[in-house]
This record gives C-alpha cells, structure tokens and sequence, in this order.
C-alpha cells in the first residue's frame, strides 16, 4: 500500500468494528462462483460452486502437476470456463507468477514463452493442435526448454499429438486430465509423456513393449485414475463392467443455478456425470462417451468418442466428428465429418485398396475397412463421410459443437436429396 508519503504503517490501519468480533461463518459450502458449462451440446448451464470444492481441487492440482512457486503460468484458458479458473486458483495459491494474454492464438502464445520464459499452461486438443503447427512451420525457438507442465483438458490426445509436443517441449511433463464443471473441473489425471522416463505413450498400466494389438483392455479411452479425493464408480450391471460414470465427494457442485434446491448434489449422494465408461482392475477409467451424444441406429447404441478414437489414428485423418442423423430404416445413421491432411485427395470412386494407399488417396471404403480391421463392430462404423472444408465449431474452450456440426450434416444431406 502506497501514498504520496511513501510506505504506510499497516499497523495505524484501524480495522472496522465488525472485524473486532469473532462471531463470523467460513462460507466453505456457500456458493463462491457460478460457472458456465461449455455447452458442447445444447445450452450452456449455470453450475454453483462452493468455496470448498475450488478449494480441493486447486490443491489436488498442485500435489498431482507439481505447481510451485517457481512456476511461471501461461493463461491459455479462458478464464469464464472451470478448467481455466481452477489453474489459475491452483498457481495462486502455490505463489508462481501469472502472465495474461486477450485470447489464445498459436503465435501469440509462443512469442510470450519466449519472451516470459513460461513454465506451465493448459490446454486443450486444438491447441496442442495449432502449436505444434506453428513451431513445425517456424522451426528451432530458443526457449523451449522452459515448458515443465503442459496439463491438457477437454478431449483426448492422439498418439502423433503427444510426440510431437514432446518434442517442441521436451522438458514438459504432459498430463491429461479428464472431468467437468459440475465436478470443479478434473476427476482423474493421468501422464502422457514424461521427459525423466523416455518412453512412447500407451496406457499406462501395460508394460513398455507390450503389443497391445494381442491385449484384451476395456473400450473407450482411458483417462487415468481419480485424484485421492474423488470416489468415482460405475452403474454397471453387465460382466464388462460398462455403465454410466459417477461420483461423489467434496468437489461436487451445490447445483444448477436457479434450481439449487431441486438439484443440489451433496458430498454423500452419488452425481451421474452423463458419461459412459468402466474401470479396470488396475482403477484406470476408460470413457466411451457422452450420453447425451449417443446414436441410436438400428436398436444399438453408438458412441462418437469410441469411433472418433479409431479414426482418428488414420494417418490422413486431421480431425473428426461423428454424428447421428435422422434415418428412416435405422432411426439415426452415422456420419463420419473428416478434415483430410494436405498431403492426401479425397477420392468418391472405387479404387483398389492398395492403390489407393500407395497414391495417397482416401474414400469411404478404405476408412471402412481400417475400422473394420480395428475389429469396431459393424453397426458403429459410419455409413458415409463427409470431407469437411472448414473448421468444426467449437466452444471458447476449443470443444466440439456436436449439435452444430449435426444440424449442418443434416442440411447438407437434404440439399443433395432435394437436387436428385
């Protein structure tokens, strides 16, 4: 505190008599924020969260990412979003230095890790994504070594992701964490590259070297195991263990906003997360999706996430979105919506297989026949693709707009329909 005549004595302050009382409440279960869904499906929703649960999670962050005072911390993430907020409620409250930019942009961001020798950030895939874009184009910068803790959010990275930040980053420890608003952000964490043990990425609970082609493991994605303070479990009543996820404990919200009452999850009640999964016997959590997104067609379900993933791996594939659209016999079709990388064509005639491959061609059969040979069951594989132009909508925290990229397919679909 400062004035004209220099430092004031902090000890003249005489405080207001109603700080000389000691009959006060610490609000811990009160609400200390109201906070946004991203609104990946619909519209966004208010969730209230109390002091209580900012609190235990912004510490689970510190213990599991190592966030010190020494760090010097990269506003990457919006701060009107849950996933930017609780790291930056961590960072304060470890003491490390916070550096703001208005909005996140690939170059901006790389020229203030340079400039502030940044230490930690967050992101999500499409940042991953835009940076490792930018460096390969840019090429040697000559602070990289500063990046320790990259924690990403908000979807999966792929396999070619993880490498490649790991070598623009290659001091970085690379975590990934998966959770939500109603949760206060994370419910498990798991690391995806660490520069003290040289390793490439696979689930972490099979050995180095193990051919996961010969592994019976769980469907879906994993993401890692719950942080110590989270119960987290299944509804499963089937012998693979598949169900809809949830959890309990002090991270969960005290409910919706405007209907607090009707939906207030206390700490003893377990909360559906609207997600569907399983946990393994080593307690890893595999995520299948979404089931709010799930497809409905031919009497099965089918959950975009789980094709996403395989795709996904195709090495012409630079982004996809699975969505279901209105179909008479089968209630909902899958659609496939493919960015294809530069070095490939889009093909709509029947070459051979082998061709195909050698020219760098790709086309709706041969993305078949690799979800085929990935053994995805058959009424999961998408009945069509569409390649797509531009990019897919998404939120202020880089998620997929599912909705929108459907209403777009579905227009689309009728455009054609309607000029045969």
């Amino acid at each position: 505190m400062v004035s004209t005549m220099g430092m004031l004595d902090l000890h003249q302050i005489t405080p207001p008599s109603s700080f000389l009382t000691t009959d006060y409440v610490w609000a811990r279960d009160g609400a200390v924020i109201i906070c946004f869904t991203s609104g990946t499906t619909g519209k966004p929703k208010g969730v209230a969260i109390s002091h209580s649960a900012l609190f235990i999670q912004s510490m689970a962050k510190i213990a599991i990412c190592g966030y010190s005072e020494n760090d010097v911390y990269l506003h990457t993430a919006p701060l009107c979003h849950i996933g930017g907020l609780s790291s930056a409620m961590a960072m304060l409250m470890a003491g490390a230095c916070h550096v703001l930019i208005p909005k996140f942009e690939a170059k901006l961001a790389i020229e203030v890790i340079e400039k502030q020798d940044v230490t930690a950030l967050i992101t999500v895939p499409t940042m991953v994504a835009d940076l490792v874009s930018f460096l390969r184009e840019k090429g040697a910068w000559k602070v990289k070594d500063s990046v320790k803790k990259i924690l990403n959010g908000g979807g999966s990275l792929s396999i070619n992701l993880i490498k490649e930040a790991s070598n623009f980053f290659p001091r970085a420890k690379i975590l990934s964490a998966y959770g939500m608003t109603e949760t206060c952000s994370s419910l498990t964490f798991m690391t995806l590259y660490d520069p003290h043990f040289s390793f490439s990425y696979q689930p972490p609970h099979f050995p180095v070297g193990t051919d996961l082609s010969s592994v019976q493991r769980p469907q879906g994605i994993c993401v890692g195991k719950p942080a110590p303070h989270v119960e987290l479990r299944t509804d499963a009543d089937d012998s693979i263990g598949i169900g809809k996820i949830l959890t309990r404990g002090p991270h969960l919200m005290i409910g919706y906003w405007d209907q607090v009452r009707s939906s207030v999850s206390n700490s003893h009640s377990w909360f559906d997360t609207g997600d569907v999964g399983s946990v393994d016997e080593h307690g890893q959590v595999w995520l299948i999706g979404r089931e709010s997104g799930r497809i409905k067609t031919g009497g099965e379900n089918v959950y975009p996430e789980e094709v996403e993933a395989i795709l996904f791996q195709h090495p012409a594939v630079a982004g996809i979105v699975i969505v279901g659209i209105p179909e008479a016999r089968l209630t909902e079709m899958v659609v496939g919506c493919i960015h294809v990388k530069e070095n490939w064509l889009w093909s709509d005639k029947s070459h051979k297989l082998g061709a195909e491959k050698e020219e760098h061609f790709l086309s709706d059969e041969i993305l078949r026949q690799y979800c085929r040979d990935r053994n995805l069951t058959g009424f999961k594989i998408p009945k069509t693709f569409i390649p797509w132009k531009k990019p897919f909508p998404t939120t202020t925290t880089g998620k997929i707009r599912r909705d929108v990229v459907r209403q777009e397919v579905v227009s689309y679909v009728r455009s054609i329909q309607s000029n045969l």
